[in-house]
């Protein structure tokens, strides 16, 4: 146990200077902790360290894929939801059934084989080609997109890996009875979602305590994902379902106290989260390589450049005909959704990054099938995913900033932020006049005197004037209010420095210095 915390502590000093220096490489953490993972495992001497499949699946899986539901908007989820099931579903199916073709007729493996790992690196990871469209200012909707599919692709893909593992292990396999079972597992897993959501909703209401509420919060990925994954499904849409249903109905029914708390809170979870899981990933490949003879190791080494290929063309080859012949024959999808750029079209190409849900499902496969055999080909498995995920996660993850900006796609969605701007400040400057409005009623309702009026009345137009100020399109105008929050932030300052030094010569106690 002692041993075991002392890795974990080293993991997360690991973690904190990896990520500071990312921040300033400008490379996504998740790329830069896997290659520090990998340059560990390569160190002789070092412990070995593993990772449990079943901690990721059942452990780490729910909060994150739970937190990016809860941050998703459910409004452009629903407006994107075709393109969105077209990837997550579609394009996880087609990426699954292609793998399957390669690793059968170029690898010699058996086709349930095949499915085992096409099902396994069928997933794209979202998070670090996020984290890059993000920092350079890419189109709203190819955020959404990309986003969306990382929500829901995981659930097709553990749901065929299910299926492809019993395959296997069993020996049959039903397609008609697998169609049925799939759409049962969708229909199923979203209405426990909803209720979920609609019952961890009210009991939050009910308690009314920031502490409470944050717990119930923390047990909500998890009520939602074990039952179904216990029950045969995979627990993910159960738990993006959840996550969206109190994304659009918390903002009314979660107090503004407990919203602060939780936002800063979970934002550190899934920091620490992702950091240690994604540092293991790296970690992975010392115990990987142990398993692989050397003999062996130039074959495996193609084999692993063909299912990375086939892996990365499998998407090209689906989404392009999927955008562009739909618009070509259907006059209705062509007239409400017309044809996007090409360039647009080749980012959500390109941005197929492998993760942690594919290699948690490798080490997840059993040693032995149903009938004691050992699993066939489980280590290559093994060895193939850990390089898919390496090319994708690694390559494409670097080229990837290269190739947005050659695309001409870089900051092409500040023209869009600077008009959500606007709308923002409209929306603050429309609830501060409603709340004026507001305030002269409750003052002719109460008899209140204008003394006390006053104050709050000027309060609020000064409000009013900075919001005003901040929406105007004049630069200068801008300029001003800028000037204006960094001077009020130097008095903030200020003020903190002088009641510490009252502290510090012991004029002021420690509770009320606390309470400022």
């Amino acid at each position: 146990m002692i041993p075991t915390v002392q890795i974990l502590v080293v993991l997360l000093a690991i973690i904190a200077a990896v990520s500071w220096l990312a921040a300033r490489l400008k490379i996504p953490q998740a790329i830069l902790l896997v290659i520090t993972g990998v340059g560990l495992a390569l160190v002789p001497g070092l412990p070995d360290v593993e990772l449990a499949p079943e901690l990721v699946l059942l452990l780490v899986l729910p909060p994150v894929i739970y937190s990016s539901a809860v941050a998703m908007s459910w409004r452009e989820f629903r407006s994107n939801l075709r393109p969105i099931t077209l990837l997550a579903i579609g394009c996880v199916v087609f990426t699954t059934v292609a793998v399957a073709a390669a690793a059968h007729w170029l690898l010699n493996l058996s086709w349930a084989v095949g499915f085992v790992l096409g099902a396994i690196v069928s997933p794209p990871d979202a998070m670090a080609p996020l984290s890059v469209a993000r920092r350079l200012h890419l189109p709203r909707r190819i955020l959404v997109v990309l986003e969306g599919e990382g929500l829901a692709n995981d659930a097709t893909a553990l749901i065929l890996y299910r299926f492809a593992i019993a395959a296997v292990s069993a020996g049959v396999f039903s397609f008609p009875e697998a169609v049925g079972t799939f759409a049962a597992i969708v229909v199923g897993e979203i209405l426990w979602g909803i209720a979920v959501g609609w019952l961890m909703l009210r009991l939050r209401r009910w308690v009314r305590e920031p502490r409470v509420e944050i717990t119930l919060s923390i047990l909500t990925p998890f009520v939602a994902y074990w039952p179904p994954e216990h029950l045969g499904g995979s627990g993910v849409l159960a738990t993006v379902t959840a996550g969206l249903y109190i994304s659009w109905n918390g903002l009314r029914l979660i107090s503004a106290a407990t919203r602060l708390q939780g936002i800063f809170f979970w934002d550190f979870l899934i920091y620490a989260i992702e950091g240690m899981v994604f540092l293991i990933t790296g970690l992975q490949a010392r115990t990987l390589v142990s398993r692989i003879s050397d003999d062996s190791l130039p074959e495996l080494v193609i084999s692993a450049i063909i299912v990375s290929a086939v892996v990365i063309v499998a998407r090209f080859v689906w989404i392009y005909p999927l955008t562009y012949l739909p618009r070509c024959f259907i006059p209705a999808i062509r007239q409400k959704d017309p044809s996007p750029p090409w360039q647009g079209t080749f980012v959500l190409s390109f941005t197929g990054v492998r993760g942690i849900v594919s290699l948690a499902a490798a080490l997840a496969i059993p040693f032995a099938t149903d009938n004691g055999q050992l699993f066939p080909a489980r280590d290559l498995i093994l060895f193939l995913t850990f390089f898919v995920i390496l090319v994708t996660l690694v390559g494409q993850g670097l080229l990837l900033p290269s190739v947005l900006k050659a695309l001409g796609v870089a900051n092409a969605g500040r023209r869009e932020k600077a008009s959500d701007r606007v709308e923002e400040y409209r929306a603050r400057q429309q609830a501060i006049e409603a709340a004026l409005v507001r305030l002269d009623q409750l003052a002719a309702e109460r008899n209140i005197s204008e003394d006390l009026i006053a104050p709050l009345r000027a309060l609020h137009h000064d409000r009013l004037e900075h919001t005003i100020n901040q929406s105007d399109g004049d630069e200068s105008h801008r300029q001003l209010t800028e000037t204006q929050d960094e001077v009020e932030l130097q008095m903030i300052t200020t003020e903190r420095q002088h009641i510490n030094e009252l502290f510090r010569k012991g004029k002021l106690k420690d509770e009320a210095r606390r309470r400022i």
